[in-house]
């Protein structure tokens, strides 16, 4: 999933900056935790350069992606509110889940990406099983052209 938004960002030309499976930890928060994949969009100057995570200069990233393949990550929501995550994607192997925090602190599930409103996110992620079943290359090609059709 980590590459397919990664071409995304690049085919729309939108700044990012990905950080993976870093360690986020706010202390004052007493939270902690690790994403799949984690994605800084937009304004990503602050974070340029990160070698380590420090809450008191750093913001939570845009985009937490969660991969529960082989365990769940649902009862980790809150550790991702109190984080600051905005936006969290959770794959399933079967689905993919857009999940927003809302002003209270808690995720609700959304039809769409806050940080991607032009993405229908079903075709997106019909994508998924294909990259992970097929060539690389073709699917990075037809990936690539299908991004460059979608109306903004």
């Amino acid at each position: 999933m980590a590459e397919l938004i990664a071409i995304l960002a690049t085919e729309t030309r939108i700044p990012r900056k990905s950080l993976g499976s870093t360690t986020f930890r706010r202390e004052e928060k007493q939270a902690g935790s690790e994403p799949d994949e984690s994605f800084y969009f937009y304004d990503i100057e602050s974070v340029k350069g990160m070698k380590r995570f420090d809450p008191l200069v750093h913001r939570a990233p845009d985009l937490w992606i969660e991969v529960d393949i082989f365990s769940p990550s649902v009862a980790r929501e809150p550790i991702y509110a109190r984080l600051g995550v905005p936006e969290l994607w959770r794959y399933n192997g079967d689905k993919l889940v857009v999940r927003l925090l809302d002003s209270d602190g808690s995720y609700s599930s959304s039809a769409s990406s806050k940080l991607f409103p032009f993405l229908p996110m079903n075709e997106f992620a019909g994508f998924i099983p294909r990259w992970i079943a097929g060539d690389e290359t073709e699917m990075t090609i037809e990936f690539r052209e299908w991004v460059r059709a979608l109306p903004r």
